[in-house]
């Protein structure tokens, strides 16, 4: 790929208005916090990706990609060997952009203009094919829709230590009175704070994260049956019903078509 660079900081001043790089890692890799001051795109042609910001989580599939608002702190861990392929965009190019943090779908032709714009050299010719394929890359951008992959984090900090140990292990089935006999507050006090501080009810919230977490298990090749068990699922089947109504499809094929 030209000796290209891959150190992020290397594309912040980059005179182009989309740089893009290739770089792999290996199951279990950690990108500590930090920011850059060009919005991102993140790509994983194979692998998951779990996206964390002090507001919320992401989990990104192959098919999937996350999009990161210039300057906001991020962390990254990858579930499997990671393939991740970044776009790093001048912010006065995706303004219309959101402010915050979303997983989207990845169209078949965005990911073969990904694929083609990190085998280009970074000082690309902005006149010839090369700024086509940047410039029609921008205008996909625009398109991408949101898939629900995403669990926001709370802000009170009782709540926060509940989401924190329900992130450690999703598969824990304590009813919220339980939790709040540990924090100290009340159930409904709990409740009303989940809704006002995620948008979501405590269940839902549960679930959200069991969905994240799943993701990522199937991704290093665990099976549905174990998946489903140690998330606190009473059957596969169970199971199977919640990650087909999130993501219209079921966890079998979900692996098979990565």
């Amino acid at each position: 790929m030209f000796g290209k660079s891959t150190r992020g900081d290397d594309y912040q001043d980059l005179d182009r208005p989309v740089g893009a790089m290739a770089k792999d890692f290996v199951s279990g890799f950690h990108l500590l916090p930090h920011r850059h001051a060009r919005a991102q795109l993140l790509h994983a042609v194979k692998g998951v990706m779990a996206v964390r910001t002090p507001d919320g989580a992401w989990a990104v599939p192959p098919r999937g990609a996350v999009w990161i608002p210039p300057g906001t702190v991020h962390e990254i861990r990858m579930w499997g060997e990671v393939a991740m392929r970044t776009l790093y965009l001048d912010p006065g190019t995706v303004t219309e952009m959101p402010t915050r943090c979303r997983v989207v779908s990845i169209s078949s032709l965005l990911r073969e203009l990904i694929l083609q714009a990190v085998e280009l050299p970074m000082l690309y010719d902005e006149g010839g094919r090369a700024g086509r394929i940047m410039s029609l890359i921008l205008d996909e951008i625009r398109t991408l829709p949101v898939l629900p992959l995403d669990l926001p984090l709370p802000r009170d900090p009782k709540l926060f230590r509940i989401c924190e140990a329900l992130q450690r292990e999703p598969g824990l089935t304590r009813t919220l009175q339980s939790w709040g006999e540990e924090v100290g507050a009340s159930a409904r006090t709990l409740a009303r704070l989940f809704q006002k501080e995620t948008g979501l009810t405590f269940g839902r919230w549960r679930q959200q994260a069991r969905l994240l977490e799943a993701l990522g298990r199937l991704a290093l090749g665990q099976s549905v049956t174990t998946v489903a068990l140690d998330l606190g699922y009473d059957s596969p089947s169970a199971f199977t019903s919640m990650f087909r109504r999130a993501l219209g499809t079921t966890p079998s094929r979900y692996v098979s078509n990565a």
